[in-house]
């Protein structure tokens, strides 16, 4: 990993979504968390790619996998996977209970479809 100073294992996630989408009342597909900062934001994967765009302009590195089950880590810089880590303050994912793709109520019906084109 590239080092521990891209890692703040005390700060707390933003919260149980991805801040901009929230924000903007949007949806994502999974959840990244920044190992520095604990901003939330929505995967690659997703229709606006907010953890990408928070690596972008914080240059905060490292993120971990804010699903249930999840404790990986993606390092943006060296575009490497780690299975494992330090563990990161609590809540470790988003609540169990939380769809996927997410959040209940703003998903459309076509998400499959959104997230290929």
């Amino acid at each position: 990993m590239s080092g521990e100073n891209g890692i703040d294992p005390s700060a707390a996630p933003s919260g149980s979504g991805c801040a901009e989408c929230e924000a903007a009342g949007g949806w994502w597909f999974h959840l990244r968390r920044c190992a520095q900062c604990g901003h939330v934001g929505c995967c690659d994967s997703s229709p606006a790619k907010h953890a990408t765009a928070h690596f972008r302009e914080s240059g905060h590195p490292l993120v971990q996998s804010f699903e249930p089950g999840e404790v990986w880590y993606w390092d943006y810089s060296t575009n490497e996977l780690y299975e494992s880590g330090p563990e990161l303050a609590a809540p470790v994912s988003h609540p169990a209970d939380q769809p996927v793709p997410g959040p209940a109520g703003r998903v459309p019906d076509d998400w499959a479809r959104v997230l290929r084109a």
